[in-house]
């Protein structure tokens, strides 16, 4: 009877380990499975976050150029409008004296 006890007790645990065995089998395939998806998911957010920082980069420099360019054209106008208010008050002086010459 003891023999009996003891078949049984080896086929459960023999049994059992098996199911054991492929029960933690399974979780590691559906482990690695996940693991693989949140890798390929990680690249491929990481490509469209380089991509986007790449436009933004070129955009800012495009920005850097403009604002460049209209500080340039900011300063030749500042040194057009003193040349011109300078022309304009050597002229607003002219003029008077040209008018008492014309009267008088």
């Amino acid at each position: 009877m003891e023999n009996l006890y003891t078949v049984i007790i080896s086929i459960v645990t023999v049994l059992g380990s098996a199911g054991a065995f492929r029960y933690y089998e399974k979780r590691q395939m559906h482990k690695e499975r996940d693991e693989d998806f949140i890798r390929h998911d990680c690249k491929d957010r990481i490509s469209k976050l380089e991509g986007l920082l790449e436009a933004a980069a070129k955009e800012k420099d495009d920005l850097r150029m403009m604002v460049l360019n209209l500080t340039k054209e900011v300063a030749a106008l500042s040194v057009k409008v003193e040349f011109l208010t300078k022309e304009n008050d050597k002229l607003e002086k002219a003029i008077p004296k040209n008018k008492k010459q014309l009267n008088g």
